[in-house]
């Protein structure tokens, strides 16, 4: 399946945000949004700039993984934000970013979504986009985050690599799905759900609502921690962002970092 290029004079049409997106900057192929992104945020960019590109040349994942970023199967944007919260508190900024994404999805395609702690949205078993933050920061100052979004919207196939745990919007829904729209809702509903964790500067008030979306709540998985793996029952998040996990009757806190999160007999 082929579509054309993000239509930008769609996306304005369709946008609903109130500081997301007053600086835009699309590309039709770049490295990577999170490096463009990274260079407007060095030359002074505002909050709220957003960076999308039709294709990437060097599209990365978490962990430095590559990211199938071929011409017009997906959605590759970036958020610049210059949030004026604690160092400590901005690795959350990936939970709001992927409940925003998952009610986003569900809005568009009817798709029951959910999240896969920290970073990923799935459907079926299957990953379906992945989010990348990064910061530029001193101890008690953020220069600036960057918030990567990659969802997979018409792809058909992938490689072999990673064909057994990727999936699109097309290949799940069977219909088509507007970028445009799709981008301008999942800003819409960032700037909502960042809203409110800036209040607090955590996911107190939007545990609830992220524990509903969370894929492996109340499943055994495993933790993948470089130092000491290990597993048991995902209970769900609390207002830090970890992930609270019950190990033979202990309560564990996992702390996102480069720890993973496996389904026992899978990928969720």
């Amino acid at each position: 399946m082929k579509t054309a290029s993000i239509d930008q004079a769609k996306l304005k049409n369709a946008w609903k945000s109130d500081w997301i997106g007053k600086e835009m900057h699309y590309f039709d192929v770049t490295d990577s949004t999170n490096m463009q992104a990274r260079r407007l945020a060095e030359e002074g960019s505002l909050h709220g700039t957003l960076v999308v590109a039709g294709s990437q040349q060097a599209g990365k994942g978490r962990s430095g993984r590559t990211w199938d970023s071929k011409p017009d199967n997906g959605i590759f944007m970036t958020l610049l934000l210059r949030p004026k919260i604690a160092p400590q508190n901005a690795s959350m900024l990936t939970l709001v970013a992927a409940l925003a994404v998952s009610k986003a999805i569900r809005k568009m395609t009817g798709l029951l979504v959910q999240i896969k702690w920290p970073n990923d949205i799935v459907y079926n078993g299957k990953k379906i986009c992945g989010i990348l933050t990064e910061m530029s920061a001193e101890v008690a100052h953020i220069h600036y985050v960057i918030v990567g979004i990659g969802i997979n919207v018409t792809n058909t196939e992938f490689s072999e690599e990673i064909s057994a745990v990727a999936t699109s919007l097309f290949l799940e829904s069977g219909k088509k799905t507007d970028r445009s729209e799709l981008i301008a809702e999942v800003c819409a509903f960032f700037e909502q759900e960042y809203a409110v964790f800036c209040e607090k500067e955590d996911m107190s008030t939007l545990l609830k609502e992220y524990n509903a979306y969370l894929v492996n709540r109340h499943k055994q998985v495993r933790i993948l921690d470089p130092k000491e793996p290990f597993e048991g029952k995902a209970l769900g998040i609390n207002a830090r962002g970890e992930l609270l996990v019950d190990v033979c009757g202990e309560e564990k806190k996992v702390s996102s970092g480069e720890v993973s999160v496996r389904g026992i007999y899978g990928y969720v």
